[in-house]
């Protein structure tokens, strides 16, 4: 029997909903056949956009959508996606497969999107290739009120009044695809860029710094030195890799030895956030700058026969529960990161959503986005997990990870019992609740399944949430607290709530 203990009275911070966030790139399938099939396909839509994708990202409430980059962002020119799509100039995705891109989703259908789904747009600039002046003049056409040319030009293109957007980043990566700058080279450019970004009307821009890439404390330490006062947050990107960047090993067909060293370099998170945070401390003693980890999953070798650069992998169980441990990580800092959004939404790494025509399936990583969701702008509460490790060789990982929060008079605690082949028995106690719960205010749920265990086209729904039965409440014990006792599945991800 397992230990997990939660007091409800000791607040810490809000879990801002932008933790929960997703990440759409002119990349692959991603956009086009994944989001947007075009107002003149026969698979559903509105408005081009897949109906049964927005549907899916309107259950698990997600609360901001990244675009259009990724490394497409610093050769993307945002003039050539506006207008009647017909006339839109064509050019080559060089980053990715080397295909025709012919800019028929662009701006206007991006707001779109974000429309439908209820979410918060998210825009990364051209730096790597782009002028200040288009910079610019993109964020007028956005959300410029008055009278002003980029204004008058939105309104020619059909939108007669503003959007609202908040989230603006200045580059991607320009330490690698965007412009490989070195850190003070890209401290000042952001400086210079971010000058002209302009908050018209009502709109606030929240301006974003490109941060490091994963271990690189010397570019956050550089950009943190010279333009610490000139931005709200700066971005971490970080990939768990199971081997090396040669051969990152098969998304399906893989052992135990294979699902525990990808967990153990996903819980690199942990110390990836910590030491950045310590950099950044030095130059924001106020903690005024927020953390963004808005590139973030499991990256595996493509499926066999796919084209090697759209970046097509399978998602299974190993995914859902490397979800669930990143997530808790995040979560424990929620103090300081402010956003992150995983790679990606659609048919591209460690995606949500998978499409094949008019066939859409969900993923095992978009159920524990689901089972998630009641974390979004709740308040975390401190809890404390006895635990053991589990693993193969010297990959060992916690058996158990969770995060515990209060919204609304209903506590949420998320559990993940991350061993490949062991039940694990919990007695979970409840500090600060002075009475035993009646069945009917306990509702538990869960994804569970053996560590390959994914979902197909012939079998879209193999891996998906089911009820976790056997709860048991115990009246209240010694130190006033109630108790509930439950069992986790091997390899499972659970949500129980408990109405206070």
């Amino acid at each position: 029997m397992k230990k997990l203990v939660i007091n409800t009275s000791d607040a810490k911070s809000v879990i801002n909903k932008n933790i929960y966030g997703h990440f759409s790139e002119h990349l692959g399938r991603c956009i086009y056949g994944g989001l947007y099939v075009g107002e003149g396909s026969d698979i559903p839509n509105k408005a081009g956009m897949r109906a049964a994708a927005v549907d899916a990202l309107r259950h698990i409430r997600a609360p901001v959508l990244r675009w259009p980059g990724g490394c497409f962002a610093d050769e993307y020119h945002w003039m050539d996606g506006i207008g009647p799509a017909g006339a839109r100039k064509r050019m080559v995705n060089t980053h990715w497969g080397g295909v025709t891109e012919d800019n028929s989703f662009g701006t206007h259908e991006f707001m779109e999107l974000c429309e439908q789904i209820g979410c918060e747009p998210y825009v990364n600039g051209n730096l790597g290739s782009g002028t200040v002046r288009e910079m610019s003049e993109w964020v007028e056409y956005m959300t410029g009120d008055g009278l002003s040319p980029m204004s008058e030009l939105r309104k020619q293109n059909g939108r007669a009044d503003p959007w609202k957007l908040k989230y603006f980043c200045v580059g991607n990566e320009n330490w690698g695809c965007g412009g490989n700058m070195r850190p003070e080279f890209y401290a000042d450019q952001y400086r210079r860029y971010q000058t002209y970004l302009r908050s018209y009307g009502g709109n606030k821009i929240y301006k974003i710094a490109c941060g490091a890439n994963s271990f690189d404390y010397d570019w956050t330490d550089k950009v943190m030195a010279n333009a610490t006062r000139y931005m709200d947050a700066i971005s971490l990107h970080y990939y768990t890799v199971p081997f090396d960047w040669r051969d990152k090993g098969s998304a399906t067909d893989f052992g135990e030895d294979a699902y525990y060293m990808t967990l153990q370099k996903g819980l690199r998170m942990e110390e990836l956030i910590s030491r950045h945070l310590g950099v950044m401390d030095k130059y924001d003693q106020e903690h005024r700058v927020g953390v963004i980890v808005d590139e973030w999953g499991a990256w595996y070798n493509v499926e066999p026969g796919t084209n090697p650069g759209f970046l097509y992998q399978q998602n299974t169980m190993r995914d859902a529960v490397l979800a669930a441990l990143t997530f808790d990580i995040f979560n424990a800092h929620a103090d300081r990161v402010v956003m992150a959004n995983i790679a990606q939404t659609v048919n591209v790494l460690q995606s949500v959503i998978l499409t094949e025509g008019d066939k859409t399936i969900l993923t095992p990583t978009y159920h524990v986005f689901d089972l998630y969701k009641e974390h979004q702008d709740a308040t975390a509460v401190s809890h404390w997990i006895e635990s053991d490790e589990v693993g193969a060789g010297d990959a060992k990982v916690p058996r158990l990870s969770a995060t515990a929060s209060i919204k609304g008079g209903t506590l949420t605690a998320t559990i993940t019992n991350t061993s490949a082949t062991e039940n694990a028995s919990i007695d979970c106690e409840l500090i600060g609740v002075g009475k035993a719960l009646p069945p009917e205010n306990i509702c538990g749920k869960v994804l569970m399944g053996a560590i390959n265990a994914m979902n197909d086209f012939d079998s879209p729904d193999k891996v998906t949430i089911k009820s976790l039965e056997g709860i048991e409440a115990t009246s209240v014990g010694a130190g006033n607290c109630a108790n509930i006792r439950f069992t986790l599945p091997a390899c499972s991800v659970a949500a129980i709530s408990l109405k206070l």
